[in-house]
């Protein structure tokens, strides 16, 4: 069983706010997303793998609608037919992101097995949550997927035990041009050991009591970055 990193999930208030944000923190616009009707999201990517860590990449999400919606996108999305990813009904998180602006909340890691790792961490007693299916359509064609996903949308150790996802065909990173920016390293912290030794997840420290749940250092055009899951 191999399980690697996939991608870091930044929240925003809106995609408006989540784009302003990245221009003005890593120095790049993000590149094109698209939307999740399943869980009433949006998004927008982008590239930052390197040779430590291949096919990974920033995903900014958003509620869709959002407050400041993307007129490229639907502005009367309905409701999802169950709670959101990545915690995203929290009202305290959605609070904090209109006040204090987008932040570092999850990170995903892929599987070719899903199964195997989802049933250690339950055996160790961790409810990493049950398979959906999701795809989206691309101009590159249609991306697909399998991905984890809490009954309640709830992340687990504040968002630094990893959502895990099983690509079903093609990567998104395979059509996203480089960014110039890279990931150099990544903290968590809260992790049960058990639950680690599960995953195995390579290039991946491990914190020190009392510090951020997730931290990661990201090499870009205005210099070294640390995006930490703190407000």
């Amino acid at each position: 069983m191999t399980v690697q990193l996939d991608h870091l999930v930044v929240a925003a208030a809106s995609l408006a706010q989540g784009a302003a944000w990245c221009e003005a923190t890593l120095g790049v616009s993000p590149g094109p997303g698209g939307r999740h009707a399943l869980f009433g999201t949006h998004n927008r990517l982008l590239k930052i793998a390197s040779d430590a860590y291949p096919e990974l990449y920033l995903e900014i999400i958003a509620i869709d609608p959002d407050p400041d919606p993307d007129p490229h996108l639907d502005p009367d999305a309905p409701p999802p037919p169950r709670p959101r990813w990545f915690g995203l009904d929290d009202p305290a998180l959605q609070a904090g992101l209109a006040a204090d602006g987008p932040r570092l909340i999850h990170v995903v890691a892929r599987s070719t097995l899903l199964d195997m790792p989802r049933g250690g961490l339950i055996t160790v007693g961790q409810q990493p949550g049950e398979p959906v299916r999701a795809h989206r359509d691309t101009p590159d064609g249609r991306l697909e997927w399998e991905i984890l996903v809490r009954p309640d949308g709830a992340l687990l150790c504040g968002g630094a035990l990893p959502t895990l996802i099983q690509w079903r065909g093609t990567h998104a990173t395979a059509a996203m041009p480089d960014s110039g920016i890279s990931l150099s390293a990544l903290t968590l912290t809260g992790v049960p050991d058990r639950a680690r030794q599960v995953l195995r997840l390579r290039g991946v420290a491990t914190g020190a009591a009392g510090a951020p749940a997730l931290s990661a250092r990201l090499e870009t055009p205005l210099g070294p970055v640390t995006l930490n899951s703190n407000p």
